[in-house]
């Protein structure tokens, strides 16, 4: 268990589409200060590689968005669409056709995949 994981249940509990909160109510649910990294834009970016809090709202399905920085608030804001997202049962909700064609494509050996298909491509008539 994360020492995030008050967030994401706290997010998954809401019913409404948007949350706003400081990072002060973060740090509350939290029981910890958030890191020193907190104090830049990026790092409330919703790319899941930058950081465990990221995973952790973005796993509850939602998203960062409206950053104040100077303010120190921001909103998170429930994802639509067929990106997968963790539901209350914690099952992955994902479009039945994810990953249907998985294994299907076999490229033979000495094949560039990097040559035109057309090899006239480029060139000046």
């Amino acid at each position: 268990m994360s020492k995030y994981t008050p967030l994401g249940e706290f997010l998954r509990a809401q019913s409404g589409n948007e949350v706003p909160m400081t990072f002060d109510d973060i740090e509350r649910l939290i029981g910890t200060k958030l890191p020193p990294s907190a104090r830049y834009r990026a790092w409330w970016s919703n790319n899941s590689f930058n950081s465990v809090l990221t995973k952790v709202w973005l796993d509850a399905g939602f998203e960062s968005a409206q950053v104040d920085m100077a303010n120190r608030k921001l909103v998170f804001r429930r994802m639509r669409g067929a990106g997968a997202s963790k539901q209350m049962d914690g099952t992955t909700k994902r479009h039945p056709l994810f990953g249907a064609l998985k294994g299907l494509l076999r490229v033979t050996r000495g094949t560039d995949l990097t040559q035109p298909a057309d090899p006239k491509s480029g060139r000046r008539a």
